[in-house]
């Protein structure tokens, strides 16, 4: 059954992931938004003024102010995290400190509130799985690179992330779960993602740039199939517990493969550009996602090609000057 009359904080809520799930929820559902707006999908946007929607801005470093705003929640995403490889590079310190100490409070708050709480939803990262992941399960063994690559330092504190939730579930019975999303795309994407950054360069009349040799292979998965997922986390009791993988094997292309894709939909003359990694990057990301199958019913819907053209087509009604660049 849908979730109908509950109260589900969303931390990190007003970006992208967060505005696409509360979409689903806001009309039967109280929804609590907390984020410090570092990035915002949500502003301006229909549901920023929607009677079922609080927003309350603030840090997930702000123990006081969460464990205030948990009060009474019925379900908890917590989205609220530093990300993107270009930040985790120039923050590595508060990335660790985010991503620890942030979901810490979250948990607390969560326990604070157990009379209330049904489910509390911790996102991690493909990411846990390290340089080469190939068809990963949830019990396959995570891989991180070495101290120093401060890459990682983004996998280990969502793979801390993890442990925690599993802890408190384990030893306090908190109703905790955790979910590993394969680089979503879709409309209302803001940030980082080689999706976005290819299409944005087409509507600017620019080259797609990509970093590297474009032979890293990575699959896609759509917004939209991604909130299915979380939906059935946030529903059934069978989730309560585990950690899912939720990715589409189906839509696995290199990142060449990918920008010479999107040019093609985009009828697009822009050049493709090479430029050398200035990071450690991940060669390949694969899930196997049974688990989510078996367990929750869920299938990946919507396909590659079908996917870009929805992002391409929400990019140009926001870029109408643009939008006739082929």
């Amino acid at each position: 059954m849908p979730l109908q009359g509950k109260r589900i904080l969303l931390t990190g809520g007003a970006g992208f992931i967060g505005t696409t799930l509360s979409r689903r929820l806001i009309d039967d559902n109280e929804i609590v938004v907390y984020d410090n707006l570092h990035r915002d999908a949500l502003g301006g946007t229909e549901l920023a003024g929607h009677p079922n929607l609080t927003f309350v801005q603030g840090d997930v470093l702000d123990a006081e102010l969460i464990l205030e705003t948990a009060k009474g929640a019925t379900h908890i995403v917590h989205l609220a995290a530093i990300a993107g490889v270009d930040t985790v590079l120039e923050s590595p310190v508060r990335t660790m400190t985010v991503n620890l100490i942030g979901t810490y409070n979250v948990l607390e708050a969560a326990q604070a509130t157990r009379e209330s709480l049904e489910r509390l939803v911790d996102f991690s990262t493909s990411e846990v799985f390290g340089r080469h992941a190939y068809k990963v399960e949830e019990i396959h063994e995570t891989a991180q690179g070495s101290v120093g690559e401060a890459r990682w330092t983004y996998a280990v504190s969502k793979l801390a992330g993890e442990h925690f939730a599993h802890s408190y579930y384990d030893e306090l019975g908190l109703p905790t779960c955790s979910l590993r999303p394969f680089n979503v795309y879709g409309p209302g994407q803001i940030g980082g993602g080689a999706i976005r950054a290819f299409i944005e360069a087409i509507l600017a009349g620019e080259d797609l740039v990509i970093h590297g040799d474009g032979a890293q292979i990575r699959a896609w998965c759509y917004v939209d199939d991604l909130v299915d997922a979380l939906l059935l986390i946030l529903e059934r009791p069978e989730a309560v517990g585990q950690v899912f993988n939720i990715g589409n094997a189906r839509s696995v292309v290199t990142v060449y493969d990918l920008a010479a894709r999107i040019r093609r939909l985009m009828e697009a003359d822009s050049e493709i550009t090479f430029r050398p990694l200035h990071y450690t990057d991940v060669e390949m990301r694969i899930p196997n996602v049974d688990k989510a199958r078996n367990l929750l019913g869920w299938e990946p819907k919507v396909d590659l090609d079908d996917g870009l053209a929805r992002t391409i087509a929400w990019y140009r009604e926001r870029q109408p000057a643009a939008a006739g660049v082929g």
